[in-house]
């Protein structure tokens, strides 16, 4: 599997860098329980300068932050300090406070009314708790435009106070969600979730180069971020999260190589163990794969702020719910992913899978916005295919 799959791979990393309309460059990984089984890097970090990308390269990691935030929360559970179905105001006050918004009224205000119920933080950990973005979100969006709504790129506290679209529960809607659960984690833990990250989720896997607060070294490998214009260029952006954040944004906030990636990917296909320690107990991770959205399903996202997100849906026409915190395809994929499998994204293109039924998970990097771009994401699900073509042929011989 291993020559044939990384030969395919490598054709398309080097047909992603050089097609037209192209990315800038990619990194792609694929891991089993063990190691890495197949790494490649294709084209540049950033178009305007000389720099190859590398497997070492750093980089914004967005929402994939996501499932390590998540990783935290269950951690807490396990022992007893925290109940994903108390309120969450128990433990971060201020979400409390939040408000559903029914519209606006004829002055251009606000209408708001309490919330039917509490949020959870299982509510958060899967995306019911009413809360959205402003570039996928038309109200979010009207707020940040007429009401001067700060956007979560700020990484500030006020980012965090939006209005609820629904009462908690009611249906899947993608949103700051697990920022929030990133306040909780540091409630309960009292240090900041950056602190939280290392001791409690990066050591153990031999994680050293995943932080929310760029080093010198690792901004030296950094990979730019680049726009995709309207005729298909283009144009590399001097694009940094805040430098010193005010939080440290559990839903996107995190920088780091692919590689220590891979490691958080093989602690969930060895039921919790990392390469230096324990990070969940087998049964906890058994618990979390499962779908703890009920009846809801993972609907497409609206792209409202089109430099920023395309409308974008995985496996249209599929069954699609939520774990703690993944989302789960509950049909195989046209990629050949198994039904029941853990996945999702990052906003500058970022994909990643976790296949705990075949003990294999992967993860294709690029940084390019808008979210959806069809260069990479149809590069990501080549890459994926090929996988998966390749594991059928081994199974099969």
């Amino acid at each position: 599997m291993s020559t044939n799959f990384s030969a395919a791979a490598d054709a398309i990393l080097d047909g992603v860098v050089t097609s037209n309309p192209r990315v800038p460059g990619v990194v792609a990984m694929v891991t089993d329980r063990h190691r890495n089984i197949y790494e490649g890097a294709a084209g540049k970090r950033r178009l305007d300068q000389p720099a190859d990308m590398t497997a070492d390269s750093v980089f914004a990691i967005f929402s994939t932050t996501k499932a390590i935030t998540g990783t935290a929360v269950l951690q807490l559970v396990e022992e007893g300090k925290l109940d994903l179905d108390a309120p969450a105001r128990t433990y971060a006050p201020d979400i409390g406070k939040l408000q559903v918004i029914e519209g606006f009224d004829d002055k251009g205000e606000p209408r708001l009314r309490p919330p039917k119920r509490d949020i959870t933080t299982r509510m958060l950990m899967v995306h019911s708790a009413g809360l959205s973005y402003d570039f996928i979100n038309h109200t979010y969006n009207r707020l940040a435009q007429e009401k001067g709504q700060p956007s979560v790129i700020t990484a500030s506290k006020a980012s965090l106070m939006t209005p609820l679209l629904f009462d908690p529960g009611e249906r899947w809607e993608y949103g700051t969600n697990m920022d929030w659960c990133g306040q909780i984690v540091e409630a309960i833990a009292g240090r900041r979730l950056g602190e939280v990250f290392r001791t409690r989720i990066f050591e153990p896997l031999g994680i050293m180069d995943t932080t929310f607060e760029l080093t010198d070294a690792m901004r030296r490998k950094l990979a730019g971020i680049h726009a995709r214009n309207a005729d298909g260029s283009l144009t590399p952006m001097d694009f940094e999260l805040p430098a010193n954040p005010e939080i440290h944004m559990g839903g996107h906030g995190l920088y780091g190589t692919i590689g220590d990636y891979m490691r958080f990917i093989r602690m969930w296909l060895n039921d919790g163990a990392g390469e230096h320690g324990r990070v969940l107990k087998a049964e906890t991770v058994r618990m979390a794969e499962k779908n703890h959205l009920g009846n809801n399903k993972v609907t497409a996202i609206t792209g409202v702020i089109t430099s920023l997100a395309n409308d974008a849906e995985f496996f249209p026409g599929q069954s699609k719910s939520w774990a703690l915190s993944f989302m789960i395809n509950e049909e195989q994929a046209p990629t050949g992913r198994p039904a029941g499998a853990l996945g999702w994204a990052g906003l500058a293109n970022l994909f990643y899978w976790i296949d705990r039924q075949n003990g294999f998970g992967g993860y294709w990097a690029t940084q390019i916005l808008p979210f959806g771009d069809p260069t990479s994401f149809i590069g990501y699900i080549n890459f994926e295919t090929a996988f998966y073509e390749s594991l059928r042929l081994r199974k099969a011989g």
